[in-house]
């Protein structure tokens, strides 16, 4: 144990700081998060503002201690109990793992002495933490639990043919029930909570999941006092992987690097990077929590995706950042594996690292915030253009279109139609792919924006073609 270097550190997750022993509930408090959460370390003799004032008569307090947390914890905890010396003056060091409990406060009780620790606090578990922690015990995940009287037919066939037929892959129902998305209950298949979660029809999702959905925001400065734009993503989580990066390409700048006698526009902030974190977002969100979704938001000078839960139980972000991966959502992160969404379990870290560094991107930062998980993205400064990606961009491409911007499927169905001469509008794209027509209007809306095709003619007789 470097102790100079924990002394210096600021109270968090993992640590505390006590002058002394005279009130000591809220050091059992402590040692009952600690243990519960991901494990962590008291230091007793030390003041709020980092004066060290030592322990008096330290063997003593450390046997009174010791008594104490026999006495009061349930089931019995036994924390490392240490003494050391540091500027001359002895501290009392208590070290705890995460163990498996969940411990309490006998004098609470096991439903309200339960504590957990988000950031520097320590928090009394109400139910839905219960719950996870009861769950992680025994090696579930809240999406495997089923959904009573919730059917096959109770899903959105439509949404999951088209998601794996991307892949060129076919679905049916063993596979559904290999993947989770359905499960045994009471002798007969019903949907899973991940299920429903996914790719539930709209009535049921919005029904049993009403904060399972995803939120975009652009606003004016750096707070959040003047709305620009803001999109609620329809359908489930599942929409956002193409809707969230059409709102960020429309809310984002480019930068343009000319190269020879081309010019290639370069976004804003990292778009594959980006992407992977949108993806462990939904994947590992705690949709358990109520009155919690998914955000992102652009500031006039970053970008946050946060998603709400904690690290899993037991899970520091120094684990996170070394690769260590503890799934949150087991059906979620198998159909994505299946969909080719997400690769190797712990990897995402590294991966967008990587990404923002090869494309001369600041580094993200990574901040868990109590009952959140936030993701912050940095801009690309002008002055920092990178000068090593290849060019492949016309020069006479207009600055301020971005160029080589991809499209979803159903800008893509749309786009081909009309190079077949077809006569298509929004409800003949909200029919063929089974979405609302205010969300074909949205799509086909982004393509005019873009300046890839415009309407000729009046409301009711004019068509879609390709501009010139």
């Amino acid at each position: 144990m470097n102790l100079q270097k924990l002394l210096s550190k600021p109270e968090g997750k993992t640590l505390e700081f006590k002058r002394d022993l005279s009130s000591l509930k809220p050091i059992l408090k402590t040692l009952v998060a600690f243990a519960s959460t991901a494990g962590g370390t008291i230091i007793i003799g030390r003041s709020d503002d980092g004066k060290i004032t030592g322990v008096s008569d330290v063997l003593r307090e450390e046997e009174r201690l010791a008594s104490v947390i026999a006495d009061s914890i349930r089931p019995s905890l036994m924390p490392e109990l240490e003494v050391c010396s540091y500027e001359g003056k002895p501290l009392l060091i208590a070290t705890v793992p995460h163990w498996r409990g969940p411990f309490y406060l006998k004098a609470e009780g096991p439903e309200k002495g339960v504590y957990v620790r988000l950031g520097s606090t320590n928090r009394m578990a109400g139910d839905e933490l219960l719950a996870e922690l009861q769950r992680s015990l025994g090696g579930s995940t809240y999406d495997q639990i089923p959904i009573p009287d919730v059917t096959m037919h109770d899903l959105d066939m439509g949404r999951i043919e088209q998601a794996f037929a991307s892949v060129g892959r076919v679905v049916d129902e063993r596979k559904l029930e290999t993947m989770g998305v359905l499960v045994p209950y009471t002798g007969k298949l019903t949907v899973s909570k991940g299920g429903i979660i996914l790719f539930g029809c709209d009535k049921v999702r919005e029904s049993f999941f009403p904060d399972a959905r995803v939120s975009c925001a652009r606003f004016r400065g750096t707070d959040r006092t003047d709305f620009i734009d803001c999109l609620d993503i329809e359908g489930s989580v599942f929409n956002a992987m193409d809707e969230v990066p059409r709102f960020i390409r429309r809310n984002t700048r480019m930068a343009a690097r000319i190269g020879g006698m081309r010019r290639q526009d370069i976004p804003e902030y990292p778009e594959v990077a980006i992407r992977e974190v949108l993806v462990n977002a939904i994947a590992h969100a705690n949709y358990s929590l109520t009155g919690m979704h998914i955000l992102i938001a652009i500031y006039s000078d970053r970008m946050e995706i946060q998603n709400p839960g904690m690290l899993p139980f037991g899970m520091t972000m120094d684990d996170f950042r070394s690769g260590v991966s503890k799934v949150r959502n087991r059906v979620i992160v198998r159909v994505f594996r299946e969909l080719g969404l997400m690769e190797e379990w712990g990897s995402g870290y590294r991966r967008v690292l990587a990404a923002c560094q090869d494309m001369g991107y600041p580094n993200p930062d990574w901040q868990e915030l109590g009952s959140a998980f936030r993701v912050t993205f940095y801009p690309l400064s002008e002055s920092n253009v990178p000068v090593n990606v290849p060019v492949n961009v016309p020069v006479n491409v207009p600055v301020n279109v971005p160029v080589n911007v991809p499209v979803n499927k159903r800008q893509q169905w749309f786009l081909n139609q009309l190079g077949a001469g077809k006569r298509v509008k929004s409800i003949d794209l909200a029919h063929h792919w089974n979405v609302t027509e205010k969300t074909a209007k949205r799509d086909i809306a982004d393509l005019k924006n873009q300046g890839m095709i415009e309407f000729v003619g009046s409301p009711k007789t004019g068509v879609y073609h390709f501009k010139e």
